[in-house]
C-alpha cells in the first residue's frame, strides 16, 4: 500500500488523499496559501480522498491522530487528538474533538481508513496552525499611520493619496528556528523581508466592512529571516479603506480613514525562547514613493524616478523618513482570514495593436477580463505612458467609455530613463478588453504587453462541452465573466464606479458558479459579511459588505443570505453555514413578517423583476406593465420559497421544535392568501401573466396540484409562442426558469432559449462579440448609464441546468454534498453529446454522453465513497448494458420511474449502453 500526498484545499477545512491498494497517486494542488496558518476556528473541519481504480469502494471507519509535532505525529503520539477506530464513512467535514487549542498552536495530522476492499496505510501528515484568538493578544500590538494629506494628495470626488512605504529595521540575536508574521494592512498591502515579496497574493487581504471585522493574513517567515541584521518593510495602498469616493457621497457611502497597519512578528528561536516585534512609534514611512495615486476606480500613478532602491533592504539609510504615529484601530474585530487572497491567476496576450488617427495605440486583448496590463517600454526619463481601459470600442474604433461613468481607468507610468523598463500596478485593477496606450515614441510590439488576469485563487473545478457551439461560448462567458467578478466578495462588475457585492445578483448565481469554481471559503466569508452588516432591529443591506448604505428590505435581493447557506450545505455538505447564521437569518425573516407582511402577503419590493427584457432596444428598464411582474407577487412568493429553506435549516441543526411550526403554519397562510389573490383559475394564470410571475409559483410548489400542469401549460404558451421561443424574465424569474422547464417536462423548450442567437437571449451576447455576460439582454444598444459588459445576474440557473439536467450531475438533497449523486440528463432535450467533470470535495464526477439515433452511450465516473443514482430513458431493462453486462448483473436496485429506469451505482467508472 502507498502513502497519501496533501492536498491542501481550504484554510478552515484540512484535506489528504489517501491511496488505495498501489495505486499510481494522483497530485492534486490549491495553491491558496503556502501553509494552512491562521485558522481561528476552534474546531477545524478535516476531510479526505480516497483515490483507487477499484470499484464500489465504501469507507466504513477512519482514525485520525493530531499532534503537536511531526515528530510525534510519526512516532503515532497523539498528544492533541486520538480518535481512535471510528466506525464511518465520513470523509469531509469531520469535526476535530481533541484538546484545546490555544493561540499559535501548530497541529499536525494524518488519517487512515479502513474501507470495504480493505484499509489504507497512514496518510502523509498535514498541518495547520491556529491564528491569534483573543483580542487581548492584538490589543498591545499597535495600528500606525498617519492620518495627513501630503503634497498631490486630495479628497473629493476624485481622490488622490499616495502609497506609505513603511519599514523597520530589527536585530535578532539568535538562531532563528520558527518565525510567523501575521499583519492586518488597510486598505491593501504589499509585505517585503530582507527585499523580498512574502506571498503571491494581490490587492490584500480581501475586503470587509473594517469596522465590524478585519483580516489579518499569516505567513511563514522561517526560510526568510535569520540571526543579525533584519528589515521589515510594506507599502500600504488604498484599497476600499480611502479614497473610494467617500467624501464625495458621504451620505451613501462609508469612510473608514488613511491606510493603518497592526502586525506581530513572532520568532521562536532554536533555544525555544521567543520574541515577538509589533507596530509602534519607532516605525518609519514615506509618503514620497513612486506610487504617487492608487484608486480602484480612476487608477494608479506610478513615477519611477521616484524609486526607493533597497528601501526594504538592510543598510538603507531612512533618517529622512518620518515616524508613524499611533492611531485609532478600524474598529472591527480581527479575524484570520479562512478564503484566499486574489492572485494573478492567468496570463492573456493581447490578439492585435491598432494605430490611431491621433498617435495613440489601441491594444485588444481579445477577452473582456479583469486584471491589469504589464508594459515593457524604453525612453527618457520623465516620458509619460498613459493606459485607460475599456470593455468595447466606438465605431470610429476609439474607446467605448460611457458606461463607466466616472471612473476615470487610467493607469500612468513615468519613466526613469534607464533602458528597458518592464511595469504594473500595484493596488488597482480593471475590467477591460481593450486599451488606449499613449506616450510611446516608437511603435510598440504586441510582445510588450501582457494582460494579467486577477481573481480570488480559487481553484476551477468544473469543465463543460456540448454538441452545441452557441451553448459552448456562453459557458465559456460565464466562466470570464464570474472569474472577473471574484474580488475578496462576490462583486457586481468589475470596470465601473460600482464594483459593489449585490445580494441580487449572487441569490442563486452563487450555486451555479459552485460548478465551476471551488467557492465555498468566499461564500462562506460572504455570509459573514451580510451578518457583520446586519441592523439590530433585523434589516439586511442590498450591498454586503455595506460599503454603500442601501437599506432597501427586499425579499429577492436579502434573500440571498438564505439562499447562499443553502447552497454551501447541499454542495460542499458545509452544515456550519446553517449553524453560524440560523438565529440572525431567523431574526431577518422576523423583522421582514413584523414590517411588511400584510393580510397574509410580503407587501415590500424593491427592485422588481430586475432587467427584463424591454419593449425598445435603448432603453434600460421596461415600462410596459405586460412584461413587469408585481413586486408583491416577487416578495410573496419569494418568502413563502424562504420559508421553506427554514424550515428546512431548522430540521438539519434540530432547532426549537416551534420554528418548524411556525414556519409551516405562515407558509400555509401565505400560499393561501397568494393564490386567493393572484391566480386566475379560468385562464391558468398568476397575476398579469408574465412568465415570472408564473415560474416562481410552480417552481416554490405553491400551485394547486391539480392546476399545476395546466399553469405550466399556459406558462409554456407564453415562452413559445407569444414570446416566440424568447427569454423574457429579468434577474429573478431567470434563476427558476430553466430548471423549471425541464423539470415539467420541457427540456427541448428550456434547451432553445439556451441557444437561441437573436434577441433576447445568452446566445444573442455570443452572435454580437461578447466574451462575457451582459448587464442587460440589449447590452449592445442600450442607454450606456447601466450596460456593463461583464455582469453575471441574467444568468440565472443557467450554469446549474448545464450541468444537474443537461450533464447530470446533481447532488441529492437527501445526502448532501455529493455523498450521494443524482444523474439524470435530459437526453432529448436537443443536443447530441455532453461532456462535463466536476470535481467535489470526494473526488472527480464524470458524465460524458453521446445519442445518435436510437442508441445511446453514457460514460460516468462515481468518485470512491458516494453513490449515484441513475436515470436511464427506457423501462426496458434488456436494452441497458454496463461496462458490456446486463444491468441486473451490475445493480440490484432496480425500478421504474415513468419512462426511466433508476438504479444505484457505487463508486466507479462505468459505460452504460441503452438501445
Amino acid at each position: 500500500m502507498k502513502k497519501a500526498i496533501l492536498l491542501i484545499v481550504f484554510v478552515f477545512q484540512s484535506f489528504l488523499v489517501i491511496a488505495q491498494n498501489g495505486l499510481e497517486l494522483r497530485h492534486l494542488q490549491c495553491e491558496m496559501l503556502t501553509n494552512p496558518l491562521g485558522i481561528d476556528v476552534l474546531q477545524p473541519r478535516l476531510s479526505w480522498q480516497i483515490i483507487t481504480d477499484k470499484a464500489e469502494v465504501e469507507q466504513i471507519a477512519y482514525h485520525v491522530l493530531v499532534a503537536s509535532s511531526k515528530e510525534k505525529l510519526e512516532n503515532n503520539e497523539a498528544d492533541l487528538w486520538d480518535s481512535g477506530k471510528v466506525e464511518s464513512d465520513a470523509s469531509i467535514n469531520v469535526l476535530y474533538k481533541g484538546k484545546k487549542l490555544n493561540s499559535r498552536d501548530d497541529a499536525f495530522w494524518k488519517v487512515k481508513v479502513w474501507t470495504n476492499k480493505g484499509e489504507t496505510q497512514w496518510s502523509q501528515t498535514a498541518l495547520w496552525s491556529m491564528g491569534i484568538l483573543s483580542y487581548a493578544e492584538w490589543k498591545s500590538t499597535r495600528w500606525i499611520g498617519y492620518n495627513q494629506l501630503f503634497e498631490g494628495d486630495t479628497i473629493g470626488q476624485f481622490s488622490k493619496l499616495s502609497a506609505r512605504y513603511v519599514r523597520k529595521p530589527i536585530k535578532l540575536e539568535k538562531d532563528v528556528k520558527e518565525a510567523k508574521v501575521y499583519i492586518m494592512g488597510m486598505g491593501l498591502y504589499e509585505l517585503y523581508i530582507n527585499g523580498e515579496k512574502i506571498g503571491n497574493q494581490v490587492l490584500a487581504p480581501v475586503p470587509t466592512d473594517y469596522t465590524k471585522n478585519v483580516k489579518y493574513n499569516v505567513f511563514d517567515l522561517t526560510n526568510k529571516i535569520e540571526k543579525g541584521e533584519n528589515v521589515i518593510g510594506a507599502i500600504l495602498g488604498n484599497g476600499r479603506f480611502f479614497a473610494m469616493r467617500q467624501e464625495y457621497k458621504p451620505y451613501k457611502i462609508k469612510s473608514f480613514g488613511f491606510p493603518k497597519m497592526a502586525m506581530q512578528l513572532v520568532v521562536t528561536f532554536e533555544d525555544g525562547s521567543k520574541e515577538t516585534i509589533k507596530t509602534d512609534e519607532s516605525w518609519k514611512f514615506t509618503p514620497y514613493g513612486p506610487i504617487r495615486e492608487n484608486n480602484e476606480y480612476d487608477g494608479e500613478v506610478y513615477d519611477a524616478r521616484m524609486e526607493l532602491p533597497n528601501w526594504n533592504k538592510t543598510g538603507f539609510d531612512d533618517s529622512k523618513w518620518m515616524n508613524m504615529m499611533w492611531v485609532q484601530e478600524p474598529g472591527g474585530f480581527p479575524e484570520g482570514q479562512m478564503t484566499p487572497n486574489m492572485k494573478v491567476m492567468d496570463v492573456i496576450k493581447p490578439k492585435s495593436i491598432t494605430e490611431t488617427k491621433k498617435g495613440t495605440y489601441i491594444l485588444d486583448m481579445g477577452q473582456n477580463m479583469a486584471g491589469w496590463l504589464q508594459i515593457k517600454v524604453k525612453g527618457n526619463s520623465g516620458n509619460i505612458i498613459k493606459m485607460k481601459f475599456a470593455e468595447s470600442l466606438k465605431d470610429d474604433g476609439s474607446l467605448y467609455i460611457a458606461n463607466l461613468r466616472d471612473a476615470q481607468v487610467t493607469d500612468t507610468y513615468i519613466l526613469k530613463g534607464e533602458g528597458e523598463e518592464i511595469w504594473e500596478p500595484t493596488f488597482v485593477y480593471h475590467g477591460f478588453r481593450f486599451v488606449e496606450i499613449s506616450g510611446y515614441a516608437y511603435k510598440p510590439k504586441l510582445e510588450d504587453f501582457v494582460g494579467k488576469v486577477v481573481y480570488d485563487d480559487l481553484k476551477t473545478v468544473g469543465t463543460f462541452e456540448c454538441s452545441n457551439p452557441t451553448m459552448n461560448q456562453i459557458f465559456k462567458n460565464a466562466y470570464w465573466g464570474i472569474r472577473s467578478n471574484y474580488k475578496g466578495m462576490p462583486i457586481d462588475c468589475p470596470q465601473r464606479n460600482e464594483r459593489q457585492p449585490w445580494l441580487g445578483d449572487r441569490t442563486t448565481g452563487a450555486y451555479g458558479e459552485s460548478f465551476i469554481f471551488d467557492n465555498q471559503t468566499l461564500y462562506a466569508k460572504w455570509l459573514d459579511d451580510i451578518k457583520f452588516s446586519q441592523t439590530l432591529d433585523g434589516g439586511i443591506p442590498d450591498v454586503a459588505p455595506a460599503f454603500w448604505r442601501y437599506y432597501g428590505d427586499g425579499v429577492t435581493w436579502q434573500g440571498a443570505y438564505i439562499k447562499v447557506a443553502d447552497m454551501l450545505y447541499q454542495q460542499f455538505g458545509d452544515k456550519k453555514a446553517i449553524e453560524n447564521h440560523y438565529l440572525f437569518m431567523k431574526k431577518w425573516m422576523g423583522y421582514m413578517e413584523s414590517q411588511y407582511l400584510k393580510n397574509d402577503l410580503m407587501t415590500q419590493d424593491k427592485y422588481g423583476d430586475w432587467c427584463v427584457p424591454p419593449e425598445s432596444l435603448e432603453i434600460i428598464r421596461s415600462k410596459d406593465p405586460m412584461r413587469l411582474t408585481d413586486g408583491e407577487v416577487l416578495s410573496s412568493s419569494f418568502y413563502y420559497h424562504l420559508l421553506q429553506l427554514m424550515k428546512k435549516f431548522a430540521k438539519i441543526i434540530d432547532a426549537d421544535a416551534s420554528d418548524v411550526a411556525d414556519y409551516d403554519e405562515l407558509s400555509e397562510r401565505i400560499k393561501t392568501a397568494f393564490n386567493a389573490k393572484y391566480l386566475n383559475a379560468k385562464t391558468f394564470s398568476y397575476a398579469n401573466n408574465t412568465v415570472t410571475a408564473n415560474v416562481l409559483p410552480l417552481a416554490f410548489g405553491m400551485v394547486p396540484k391539480e392546476l399545476e400542469e395546466k399553469v405550466f401549460q399556459n406558462m409554456v404558451h407564453e415562452i413559445e409562442v407569444v414570446k416566440q421561443g424568447h427569454i423574457s424574465t429579468g434577474v429573478v424569474g431567470t434563476q427558476f426558469l430553466m430548471r423549471t422547464l425541464t423539470n415539467f417536462g420541457r427540456g427541448d423548450l428550456a434547451y432553445k432559449l439556451a441557444s437561441n442567437t437573436t434577441y433576447p437571449s445568452w446566445g444573442y451576447m455570443v452572435e454580437n462579440g461578447a466574451t462575457t455576460i451582459w448587464e442587460l439582454w440589449n447590452g449592445n444598444t442600450a442607454d450606456p448609464e447601466m450596460n456593463s459588459q461583464n455582469h453575471v445576474m441574467l444568468l440565472g440557473d443557467l450554469m446549474i441546468w448545464y450541468y444537474e439536467n443537461m450533464a447530470g450531475i446533481k447532488s441529492s438533497e437527501a445526502h448532501p454534498g455529493f455523498k450521494q449523486i443524482i444523474m439524470k440528463p435530459d437526453f432529448n432535450a436537443g443536443l447530441s453529446f455532453v461532456d462535463a467533470t466536476y470535481e467535489s470535495s470526494y473526488g472527480s464526477i464524470k458524465s460524458h454522453w453521446t445519442k445518435k439515433k436510437n442508441k445511446l452511450d453514457w460514460g460516468v465516473t462515481i468518485p470512491p465513497n458516494t453513490s449515484a443514482l441513475v436515470y436511464v430513458p427506457t423501462a426496458d431493462v434488456s436494452k441497458v448494458k454496463i461496462n458490456k453486462q446486463n444491468l441486473e448483473g451490475v445493480s440490484k436496485h432496480i425500478k421504474t420511474e415513468g419512462n426511466h429506469l433508476v438504479f444505484e451505482l457505487k463508486s466507479g467508472t462505468y459505460n452504460i449502453a441503452v438501445k
